[in-house]
C-alpha cells in the first residue's frame, strides 16, 4: 500500500540531523522547530485566554460561561496562530527536508535565510489565513469542552 511505502521511506531517511534519526529515520524531522513554535504559541494563547475571561467577567459582573470562554479561546488561539505563523512556515520547510528544487535545508537559519533571499519576507506569512481559521475553530472547541467539563466537575456534589 502507499501508506506502508511512505512509512518505509520516511523511516529509511537517516541523515543524522533529526532527533533519533538513526532509529526513527525522518519521523522526527522538524521536532526541534516544532517545540520552538509551540512554546511561543502557548505563551501567547494561554495568558491571553485567561485575561480575556477576566475582562469579560468584569464587564458583565459575573464569571464567564463555557460558551463565552470558548469564544475567548477562539480569539486567543487565532492571535497566537497569527504571531507564530513564520515559525510554522520554517517548521514545514524543515519537515519537507528540501526546497522545490530539491536542495536540502540545513537547519532553521538556512530556511529563514533562503526564504528572505530567494522569496521575500511575505512568504513567512504563507498560510496565515487558514492557520488562524483552523486554530480559532480548534480553540473554540478545546476551551469550550474544557470549561464545560471544568464547570461540571466544580459543581459536582460531594
Amino acid at each position: 500500500s502507499s501508506l506502508s511505502a511512505t512509512f518505509k521511506l520516511v523511516v529509511s531517511e537517516k541523515d543524522g540531523r533529526a532527533f533519533g534519526s538513526q532509529v526513527f529515520g525522518g519521523l522526527y524531522r522538524g521536532y526541534g522547530i516544532t517545540l520552538m513554535r509551540e512554546v511561543p504559541f502557548a505563551f501567547i494563547q494561554f495568558p491571553l485566554y485567561e485575561r480575556l475571561k477576566v475582562e469579560w467577567a468584569m464587564i458583565q459582573g459575573f464569571e464567564t460561561s463555557p460558551l463565552q470562554a470558548a469564544t475567548c479561546g477562539s480569539f486567543s488561539g487565532g492571535i497566537a496562530a497569527a504571531f507564530t505563523t513564520p515559525l510554522d512556515v520554517v517548521k514545514t520547510r524543515l519537515m519537507l527536508g528540501s526546497d522545490k528544487n530539491g536542495v536540502k535545508y540545513h537547519g532553521a537559519n538556512d530556511v529563514i535565510g533562503r526564504i528572505l533571499k530567494e522569496e521575500g519576507t511575505p512568504v513567512l506569512l504563507s498560510g496565515i489565513q487558514p492557520r488562524v481559521m483552523w486554530i480559532s475553530i480548534g480553540g473554540f472547541v478545546f476551551f469550550g469542552a474544557y470549561e464545560s467539563y471544568r464547570s461540571l466537575l466544580m459543581n459536582f456534589p460531594r
